[in-house]
This record gives structure tokens, sequence and C-alpha cells, in this order.
């Protein structure tokens, strides 16, 4: 499908006719592209600056393929942050996430605070797919040390009979707990519960992590 060449100007539009503070964008993988779309999703970052220079922008990106020039290209736009999901525990990878890889996403989080130490960092993962406790928080482990600095944490849900199926449903003081730890990790800001996905409450997780009044940013 070829880019189309009006949409940075149509979204931006929108964000501002809809009023929005804190605009969660994401991109579909377009391996089909040569930088995997990102020249295009960072003239849309700069077409919502551009036209509403004080609304806080989130794009929730793939992983590029591996790709640190476009990486690059998409920090260059001046995102306040840089989301990029996880997903999973490493060692379902194989199951769950064919086709990705571990230690490339990883990579992704960690060069892009490499590249532009001012922006946030995110990322997010599911539970509920027979990770066990001490492998999500050697997860949480992973992750802050590749610099992140938000996450969120969420139940998986099936989205059919056909797909990978629910093991279990973890009790809400779990999320607790692996919030409460995920913050003695160091990160400035985790949003953890069965309800929760990445762009859940997004601004206000944002807003945690820069002090900041959450009000100014939903």
């Amino acid at each position: 499908m070829p880019l189309d060449e009006n949409e940075p100007a149509r979204v931006a539009e929108a964000v501002k006719e809809w009023g929005i503070l804190y605009a969660v964008l994401t991109m579909p993988t377009r391996d089909d592209l040569q930088d995997g779309g990102a020249a295009h999703f960072a003239r849309v970052i700069e077409a919502i600056h551009a036209l509403t220079p004080d609304v806080k922008v989130e794009p929730l990106i793939s992983d590029l393929q591996g790709n640190f020039n476009a990486l690059k290209t998409v920090l260059s736009a001046g995102p306040d942050v840089l989301a990029h999901n996880v997903e999973t525990v490493p060692e379902l990878y194989r199951s769950v996430r064919i086709g990705a890889q571990y230690e490339r996403t990883l990579n992704v989080l960690a060069e892009s605070k490499k590249i532009a130490p001012h922006i946030l960092t995110k990322t997010g993962f599911m539970v509920g797919l027979g990770e066990t406790d001490a492998q999500i928080k050697n997860l949480m482990k992973d992750l802050r040390s590749a610099g992140v600095d938000l996450l969120t944490i969420g139940q998986y849900l099936a989205p059919s009979a056909s797909h990978y199926p629910v093991a279990r449903y973890p009790e809400p003081e779990e999320y607790r707990e692996w919030e409460e730890h995920a913050l003695s990790l160091g990160f400035k800001g985790v949003a953890s519960g069965p309800l929760v996905r990445s762009s859940y409450r997004a601004g206000a997780l944002y807003a945690r992590a820069k002090g900041v009044n959450s009000c100014a940013c939903k």
C-alpha cells in the first residue's frame, strides 16, 4: 500500500480539532519500505508539533527491523516518549512472537536512549501467557538495563479460540507487587493491572515521570 502524503497534515488537524493534549500514535510493520515507514512517521510527529506545539506525542513504533538509522529519523522529529513493546518474556518469544527477536527489541529501546537521552522510553508486556514470576522480574531487569523509563503490564486476552490460549488470570495483588518491584528497580512510571494496555492513561504516566500536573497531559 502506498504512503498517503497527506496523512501527516490530516492527523495533525484531527489532533487539533479533537483537542487532544497527549497523542499516542501507532505504526504498522512496513517491511516493504526501506526505512520501515520511519520518515513518514516522523513527518506526522513534526506536523502535530507544528500545528499544536503544546501537544505531547508518543509514537509506538515497530522494531524497524533493527534499522538504527530509521530509529534516528523518528527520534529526530522530537517525540516526548518513544514506545516499543517487548510484549512478553524472552522464554515465550518463539511461541508467542514468531518472527520477532527479543534482543532486537531490547536493542531498539537501548539505542533510543543512546541517541536521545532526553526522550523517555517506554515498553509494555502481557501476562497470563504461561510466564513465571521469576521470568517477569528478569524481564524487568533487562528493560531497566536498556534504560527504559516507563512500563505497562496488562492481562493477555486471546482474540479468538484459534489464537494463543490464556494460561491464567493473575490476581490484582500480583499486579500491585509487580508495580512495586518495577518502581524499586528505578522505572519512572509504571501502570500495572488486568485492563492496562500500552496507551493506558499514557498522559498521566508521562506526567508522573516528569513530575508535572497530569491534568495538563490528559
